[in-house]
C-alpha cells in the first residue's frame, strides 16, 4: 500500500464530514431555538399568562411559569394553572398553508385530554379554557369574531367535566362585570371584554352565577374519587390582556393566596406531564461526598505534587523567550554553539583582532568546502593550501587573498571595531570573487 494510500485512511474525517455534521447541528439548533422561542412567543402574548406570575410574585406570591424539562415534586404545588390552547385535544392541529389559515387556526399546540385529567388528578388545578383564535396573539385584535367555535368548548367542558348537559354562552355586552367578595370581605368587580360564559349542573359558581358562571368548582371527569377543579370559561380574566381590566388583578391575588396558600402557583405549559410524588423522586445514586474522597489522605499528596508540578510547568514556559530555535537542533549545533561562545568571550575582552583571526580561518575552510565539497575540503582548509590550490586553479585570486590573510594575521590583539571591520569585509570581497568566479 502506498504511503498516499496509508495517509487517507488514518486521515480521520475529512473537510466535507465536518462540514455535514457542522451544517446538522446548525439546523437542530435552529430548530431547538425555534420551538422554544414559540412557546416564549406564547407565553408574552396577549393571550399567554406571564403577566399573571409576574403579578403574584411582586405581591408576595410563590409563582413560577413551566413550559418543561424536569421533573416537579407535586407535594410543593399549592395551585396548578392549567392554560389550554388546543380546542380539540386528542387530534392533530392541520398545518395552516396560508396566512389567513393561521391567523383563524383554533389551536396553538397539540394536548390530550389524559394529560390534562392526569395533571388535575394529582394536584389542585385551575383549567382556563381556550377563547381566542391565533389572530388575536398575532395582530393584537380582540373581536367577537375571532372567538374560538363554542362547539368545540361545549365538547371539551363535557370531557372534563363528565356533565352531559355542560354549555358554552356569551354574554350579549361588550364589557361584562361581575362581582366578588374576598375572603376579608371586600367587594371586588371583575371586568371581562365579550365575555365567555358556561353553565354545568354540579359546579358551584365562584365568579358569576348558576347558569352565567365565570369561574366554577366543578367535578372531574374520569379516574376513582370525587376529584374537583377549578373550570375558567374565559381566560381574560387573568391573561395577559385581561388582568388589567378592572379588579381582575386583585381578584387574582386574594383567589390564588386562598388556594394555594403558601405553596407554589405553578403555570403549566407544557405538553408533558413533569409532576412526580416523592417517593417516586429520582434520587441520585452518588453524591459530591464521593468525589471527596479522591481529595483526603493518601491522594492529598499526589493532588499537591501534580499542583507543584504544574506550577513549574506554567514557570518555565512563561520564563522562556519565544520557541527553540530549529537551527540549534540540527547537525553541528554543538560546534555551532561553541563559536558563538568564543566569539563572545573575545568582544567581552576585547580582542577583536583575534576574533578577525579566527573569523578569517573559518571563511577560508568554509569556502574550501564549498568549492571541492566537505569531504575534500578539510584537504586545503589550511590557509598554505587554500593558496596553494588557488595559484593552480585561480592564479588571478591568490596574491589578493593572500596579501588580505598576511595582514589580518599581523593585526594585534586589539584593535578598534572599525579597523576589524574594514579587514573582515576586504576579506569578503576576495572570498566573494572567488566563488563566484567557480
Amino acid at each position: 500500500m502506498s504511503d498516499a494510500a496509508i495517509r487517507d485512511r488514518v486521515r480521520g474525517p475529512g473537510t466535507e464530514t465536518v462540514l455535514i455534521a457542522g451544517f446538522v447541528l446548525i439546523v437542530l439548533g435552529i430548530l431547538w431555538y425555534g420551538i422554544s422561542m414559540r412557546q416564549q412567543v406564547l407565553r408574552n402574548s396577549t393571550t399567554g399568562f406571564d403577566g399573571l406570575q409576574a403579578w403574584l410574585s411582586s405581591e408576595g406570591l410563590s409563582a413560577q411559569g413551566f413550559s418543561g424539562g424536569w421533573q416537579i415534586d407535586q407535594s410543593t404545588i399549592g395551585l396548578l394553572v392549567l392554560p389550554i390552547y388546543d380546542t380539540r385535544p386528542g387530534k392533530v392541529r392541520p398545518t395552516p398553508e396560508t396566512s389567513e389559515e393561521l391567523l383563524f387556526q383554533q389551536d396553538e399546540n397539540d394536548l390530550t385530554y389524559d394529560l390534562i385529567r392526569d395533571k388535575a388528578r394529582r394536584v389542585d388545578a385551575l383549567i382556563a379554557l381556550p377563547k381566542w383564535r391565533s389572530a388575536m396573539r398575532l395582530e393584537d385584535v380582540g373581536h367577537p369574531e375571532l372567538r374560538v367555535e363554542a362547539g368545540r368548548l361545549d365538547a371539551m367542558l363535557r370531557q372534563l367535566t363528565g356533565i352531559p348537559a355542560a354549555r358554552l354562552s356569551y354574554s350579549g355586552e361588550a364589557f361584562t362585570t361581575f362581582s366578588y367578595r374576598t375572603g376579608a370581605g371586600r367587594s371586588l368587580t371583575a371586568e371581562i371584554y365579550a365575555a365567555q360564559l358556561f353553565d354545568a349542573p354540579g359546579c358551584k359558581p365562584m365568579i358569576g352565577r348558576p347558569g352565567a358562571m365565570l369561574l366554577a368548582d366543578c367535578p372531574l371527569a374520569g379516574g376513582k374519587g370525587q376529584r374537583r377543579v377549578l373550570v375558567l370559561s374565559d381566560p381574560d380574566v387573568f391573561n395577559n390582556h385581561g388582568l388589567r381590566l378592572g379588579d381582575n388583578a386583585f381578584i387574582a391575588r386574594d383567589l390564588f393566596r386562598k388556594r394555594a396558600g403558601d405553596r407554589n402557583i405553578l403555570i403549566d405549559y407544557s405538553l408533558s406531564n413533569w409532576l412526580r410524588e416523592p417517593r417516586n423522586t429520582a434520587r441520585r445514586e452518588r453524591t459530591w461526598a464521593d468525589l471527596k474522597r479522591f481529595f483526603s489522605p493518601p491522594f492529598t499528596l499526589l493532588w499537591v505534587g501534580a499542583a507543584l508540578t504544574l506550577g513549574l510547568f506554567l514557570w518555565r514556559a512563561a520564563r522562556r523567550n519565544g520557541p527553540v530555535r530549529a537551527d540549534v537542533l540540527g547537525p553541528g549545533a554543538s560546534k555551532t554553539v561553541a563559536i558563538a561562545a568564543r566569539a563572545r568571550l573575545m568582544r567581552l575582552a576585547d580582542q577583536d583582532g583575534a576574533m578577525v583571526k579566527e573569523y578569517a580561518r573559518a571563511r577560508v575552510a568554509a569556502t574550501a568546502a564549498a568549492m571541492v565539497g566537505p569531504a575534500e575540503g578539510h584537504r586545503i582548509a589550511g590557509s598554505d593550501a587554500f593558496l596553494q590550490y588557488l595559484r593552480r586553479r585561480h592564479p588571478d585570486f591568490a596574491e589578493p587573498l593572500a596579501a588580505a590573510l598576511s595582514e589580518i594575521e599581523r593585526l594585534p590583539q586589539r584593535i578598534g571595531a572599525n579597523e576589524a571591520m574594514q579587514h573582515v569585509d576586504e576579506l569578503e570581497r576576495i572570498l566573494e570573487q572567488i566563488t563566484h568566479d567557480t
